[in-house]
């Protein structure tokens, strides 16, 4: 299974928040530089971040991204499957749809291991994703120094 181009994007997006302190926000612009991807993709990731209630957007002299509480103990697995939807990884429906639709036994064990995936992915937390080693690198991207 492979994740979108976006997912991919928020979920480094939320773990470049998570590193930084409730005093110590970035803007979109920071962490779309950080990332090394253009501002209007990081944008509209920020954007889908805040209504899923992961990322807190601030305006003004004193605004930027936060990860809230529920970002920070989001299940990986839940913001995955909240980024990527939930359709199969294949598309038998599709036009014109697969002949072996009806009697096939692919689907349902590539929606297995989709689920499989998940599940995987599902104990792990934000918070857990950022610990070291890799909240220390990301701190040196954003031009902290690790505690």
């Amino acid at each position: 299974m492979r994740l979108t181009k976006f997912t991919d994007l928020a979920l480094r997006a939320v773990m470049r928040l998570a590193v930084s302190g409730q005093d110590d926000s970035a803007t979109t612009r920071e962490v779309a530089e950080t990332m090394d991807v253009p501002y209007a993709h990081m944008a509209k990731v920020v954007t889908r971040l805040q209504h899923l209630g992961v990322v807190e957007a601030r305006r003004g002299r004193k605004g930027g991204l936060t990860l809230t509480e529920t970002g920070r103990r989001a299940s990986v697995g839940w913001l995955v499957r909240s980024l990527e939807g939930e359709e199969e990884v294949v598309a038998c429906e599709g036009d014109p749809p697969c002949p072996l639709r009806a009697a096939c036994r692919l689907r349902g064990a590539l929606r297995s291991a989709q689920e499989a995936f998940y599940r995987t992915l599902d104990p792990l937390t934000v918070a857990d994703l950022v610990e070291s080693p890799t909240g220390p690198v990301l701190l040196t991207l954003s031009g902290r120094r690790p505690d």
